[in-house]
């Protein structure tokens, strides 16, 4: 079978609610990334054989195939198809390994793995209040009910739970939490971003436009201080997670293009990462975060590695317990894990978050002369994806 191997990647510098990317209707905002990695890997427009890009609300703005839209937004000529992705969190890490997929079997030959999310203009849970609103009906059917009568799914349940069942204290979480910022903050000092931050215009939610490029994180806080992270009230009543603990809403892009021999022979580049290993798997959806944990300790398994011969690890940080836990339980290093920040100061654009922290692993790895990275991070549902890369 072929290899799959990363040959461009592109993010867009995170956007707060209400920010510098609040203007930019999601659809113009993934083509950006799209023109970007075409320029970036020199790759003819007609070679790309297809857009696999995830979003999690796919309504309003982002409903109605935002990947082909993105497409006709974009330079890309029509004769360029598009899909989308829904694996909650995940999604564009499944476009990525849909993307590989294909390049491996050798049915196609370059392929755009990417996401958007405009958490401004789409704000999170609108698939699910709108059709309620309007009295549609709920995504809990009675079979779902009777299996798992009187719950509420809920990812902020679930990082409670997985704080109380690691012994996760509060201040665990809040010193998590600014060691996040502080290295999210070196980062775009040392300016270690700035090879994967794709310049985008900023637009403002009123439509103006200032003629200043959006190229920082919006959501990193430089002047945190601990003492102000332990000060912000706890989302529950008796609980550890606090608003500064969990990841920031965001709005952003991001993409990679894949390709396997052929496509390598084709373009006359040399590919920046290959895919080791790919997989996914479902877990408790009740506890709901937790997957990355036993997900991970199968993807080593199957790849006959140990949490050791990783060099660099991306485990999104969506509350700050799924990282630590996943640190605990796995013996691993954590000098090692999101080494330049993560989703509590860089922001969690949902679908836009699997490639975005693609890239910055890619990237992360050659700036340090490493040679194995491994991304994960939990999904709605009780899932995980897992993608091991081995730089090049």
């Amino acid at each position: 079978m072929a290899e799959a191997y990363i040959v461009a990647t592109a993010r867009t510098a995170g956007g707060r609610r209400g920010g510098r990317l609040s203007g930019w209707h999601p659809v113009d905002l993934a083509a950006q990334v799209i023109d970007a990695l075409v320029a970036r890997s020199g790759i003819d427009p007609a070679a790309v054989e297809d857009v696999i890009l995830g979003c999690v609300s796919q309504v309003g703005e982002q409903a109605t195939n935002v990947a082909r839209n993105a497409v006709l937004a974009s330079k890309l000529p029509e004769s360029v198809p598009g899909t989308s992705v829904d694996r909650q969190c995940g999604s564009s890490q499944q476009a990525l390994h849909f993307a590989a997929q294909a390049v491996m079997s050798g049915s196609m030959d370059a392929v755009i793995a990417a996401g958007v999310e405009s958490m401004t203009r789409v704000p999170m849970f609108t698939p699910n209040a709108l059709p309620a609103k309007a009295g549609l009906g709920t995504y809990m059917s009675p079979a779902m009910q009777r299996r798992y009568p009187g719950v509420e799914f809920s990812q902020f349940t679930g990082a409670e739970m997985i704080a109380k069942n690691y012994g996760l204290t509060k201040d665990m979480l809040d010193r998590y939490a600014f060691e996040s910022h502080q290295r999210a903050i070196a980062a775009t000092r040392e300016q270690l971003f700035a090879d994967e931050i794709v310049p985008v215009e900023v637009r403002l939610a009123d439509g103006s436009a200032s003629g200043e490029m959006h190229t920082v994180d919006e959501g990193i806080r430089f002047e945190a201080t601990l003492e102000g992270i332990a000060g912000v009230k706890l989302i529950a009543e008796g609980g550890r997670c606090t608003a500064a603990t969990a990841s920031q809403i965001c709005d952003g892009a991001s993409g990679v293009l894949v390709v396997n021999e052929r496509g390598l022979k084709a373009l006359g580049v040399k590919p920046l990462a290959r895919i080791h290993h790919m997989s996914v798997m479902g877990h408790d959806p009740v506890i709901m975060l937790e997957a990355p944990i036993p997900a991970t300790a199968r993807a080593l398994a199957k790849a006959g590695m140990k949490i050791d011969d990783i060099n660099l690890y991306e485990v999104n940080e969506a509350f700050a317990p799924v990282p630590l836990a996943w640190l605990q339980k796995l013996g691993a290093d954590p000098a090692r894990l999101n080494v330049n920040g993560g989703a509590i100061a860089l922001g969690h654009p949902l679908g836009a978050s699997g490639t975005k922290l693609m890239t910055t692993l890619v990237n992360a790895l050659g700036q340090r002369g490493k040679r194995y990275g491994l991304q994960t991070m939990c999904e709605g549902g009780g899932m995980a994806n897992v993608t091991i890369v081995e730089r090049l």
